[in-house]
């Protein structure tokens, strides 16, 4: 059996700075003044944090709350969500898909958001898997503090609300571009991930669309998207395959480029607060080791010195 070869997934390492609560988790019951239970403390969102303090009462089955100073945010850092930043990371087609159908996709597919973001239709199941995986941004400084308000004009106990704000902040997070989810569209329901459902003679002219918007990206490349009607996952026993769009080396080039500038510029102002990526490491990664970036950033590869690699072949 013939063996993949070359890169097979691009790798990165982000460092982000910022000050604020970019990313709120609501308002969250916990134990106030006196014992009471309080539900107007609002929390940011906190890797591994729970409300409940473990202690149980025994007649009952209350489960006691913490208070809202019980937080040590170095065992519960202070995070970012990926769905927080994939939608700040494609901003300007964050709302697109309200009104994708059946008829317009093929103009979703020639974008961004078809090729990188992904994309599902749930009135036809169309959908196209994202090739970028986003792991969330966690702080690395702790700078939390608990922040008493009160809102003006009469002062009674509605008046007053807590928040556990933040000062500077520093985050890190990690991220991945699969070559293989990245370089194939799929436009056959056989295996039930048709990107859209096409016409006799339509593949061709989805191709096109798709390798003009490419080229767009970087005009001194060439890039190709190529329609076949049955292309074969390499490996596989019964050969059985799917009509669809295979991008050559040049095409997923250009998708990852357009995809590390969008990350390397990605910012967030957001809730009184800011974000902003300072620093991006990036693995052209040709091993089996999945985000070996983080294991083992000494043995990374900073550019590209081999093909990406091929899983698909027409048959």
């Amino acid at each position: 059996m013939e063996k993949v070869t070359g890169i097979k997934s691009v790798d990165f390492k982000i460092k982000a700075l910022g000050h604020g609560v970019v990313n709120w988790n609501g308002p969250t019951t916990l134990t106030g003044d006196g014992g009471k239970t309080v539900d107007n403390h609002t929390l940011p969102k906190l890797r591994g944090y729970t409300n409940l303090t473990g202690k149980i009462k025994d007649d009952t089955g209350y489960k006691y709350k913490k208070e809202a100073t019980d937080i040590d945010f170095k065992k519960t850092p202070l995070y970012i969500s990926q769905n927080c930043v994939r939608h700040h990371l494609f901003r300007e087609q964050a709302y697109d898909l309200h009104y994708a159908a059946d008829k317009n996709l093929q103009k979703v597919l020639a974008s961004i958001t078809g090729l990188i973001r992904g994309y599902v239709v749930p009135s036809s199941q169309c959908k196209r898997t994202s090739p970028l995986l986003m792991e969330d941004f966690v702080d690395q400084l702790g700078n939390g503090n608990f922040e008493q308000f009160g809102q003006a004009g009469e002062r009674d106990s509605s008046s007053f609300f807590s928040k556990t704000t933040f000062g500077d902040t520093q985050y890190i997070s990690y991220g991945s571009i699969s070559i293989e989810q990245l370089q194939f569209i799929s436009l056959d329901a056989k295996f039930d991930r048709a990107s859209m459902i096409i016409k006799v003679g339509q593949g061709e002219e989805i191709a096109e669309a798709i390798q003009a918007f490419i080229k767009t990206l970087n005009s001194n490349l060439n890039p190709t998207a190529t329609f076949h009607p049955n292309y074969v996952r390499r490996g596989t026993i019964f050969e059985e395959g799917e009509q669809g769009i295979l991008l050559n080396n040049e095409a997923i080039q250009a998708l990852i480029e357009d995809t590390l500038i969008r990350i390397t510029e990605l910012s967030i102002r957001q809730a009184k607060s800011y974000m902003y990526v300072d620093e991006i490491t990036v693995d052209y990664n040709d091993s089996n080791k999945m985000m070996r970036i983080k294991s083992n950033p000494a043995g990374i590869s900073e550019t590209i010195e081999s093909d990406f690699a091929n899983y698909f072949y027409a048959k």
